[in-house]
């Protein structure tokens, strides 16, 4: 596996400077981008990798940068609290290349993987922590049952399930997407994600419109292997392989995450060690909703030592 990485960014986040780092991995043909955000000097932290879902590239989904709302980038938060924090793009997103074929559930799990073993020998750890969002699930809580010890921690944020909302009114689609392995979506659909159930008071709109345009930008095209998992494979994950200590979170308002739906999930985690939250005035966008900060309170509580 071959590697480089590209100058540093660095701005002023808050009150704390963050540096950001783009790295690069080369295995098997396919180009992996990841990017990587930290305060001060990256060295001895403790690491924290994010897998994104199905529709939008690591960076642009944990790092937005709006800035009347400078708080909705959950790597900066993690990255002032003294995690190394690190951002795939699996292939078929964002900067990482864009296989003119489907992609599948494994396939994005064997990338995530190829970065968790990058991430470990760059800083030196034998674990991480792995926070995974919507789509995400699937591919990370894959890892996480194939190789436990390379994770500390786990947080399975708007996990979905076969009977989710959003995946119901998905359906109807599932013959689109099997036609094309990418489509594009307009800049009402990158909107849409933050009023599906979810109340319009807890959406920003300076927020929302930054997200449209730094999706539209890094994903001009999206890819529809992982919708056509989602609406004929779940479950992709089984909780009773998932060892390791494990937060599962989602938005009171969220789509495609539930209490009657992921509750049987829940109970079959093996590890004592175990929570289930449920943010208010957050949907399945949470991250950059109302909501936001009391989700980040719950992360950084969940990955800080006692």
């Amino acid at each position: 596996m071959a590697s480089e990485a590209q100058s540093a960014l660095s701005r002023n986040a808050g009150d704390v400077p963050v540096d950001g780092v783009a790295h690069w991995l080369a295995q098997d043909g396919i180009r992996l981008h990841v990017w990587e955000k930290f305060a001060g000097a990256p060295e001895g932290k403790p690491v924290v990798v994010l897998a994104h879902g199905s529709a939008t590239a690591g960076r642009e989904s944990f790092d937005l940068q709006v800035a009347a709302h400078p708080s909705v980038s959950l790597m900066d938060c993690l990255a002032q609290q003294g995690f190394d924090v690190f951002a795939p793009d699996v292939r078929g997103f964002g900067r990482s290349t864009l296989p003119e074929t489907h992609l599948t559930t494994e396939q994005a799990s064997v990338d995530l993987n190829a970065v968790v073993d990058y991430v470990r020998d760059l800083r030196g750890v034998d674990q991480v922590h792995l926070l995974a969002w919507s789509w995400g699930t699937q591919y990370a809580g894959q890892l996480v049952m194939a190789q436990p010890h390379k994770v500390a921690k786990y947080v399975s944020y708007a996990q979905m399930h076969g009977e989710s909302h959003d995946l119901i009114l998905r359906r109807s689609r599932l013959d689109a997407f099997r036609r094309t392995p990418y489509i594009r979506i307009t800049d009402a659909g990158w909107k849409l994600r933050f009023y599906s159930l979810t109340p319009e008071e807890v959406n920003e709109p300076e927020v929302v419109e930054a997200f449209a345009l730094a999706a539209a930008q890094s994903q001009p095209r999206s890819p529809t292997g992982p919708q056509v998992d989602l609406l004929t494979r779940l479950p992709l994950v089984d909780a009773a392989q998932m060892p390791v200590p494990v937060m599962m979170i989602h938005g009171q308002h969220d789509d495609v995450a539930d209490l009657d739906g992921l509750l049987p999930f829940f109970r079959q985690l093996p590890n004592a060690d175990k929570r289930y939250v449920v943010i208010p005035d957050a949907g399945h966008m949470m991250h950059l909703q109302l909501g936001h900060r009391l989700f980040q309170q719950a992360v950084l509580a969940f990955f800080t030592p006692p």
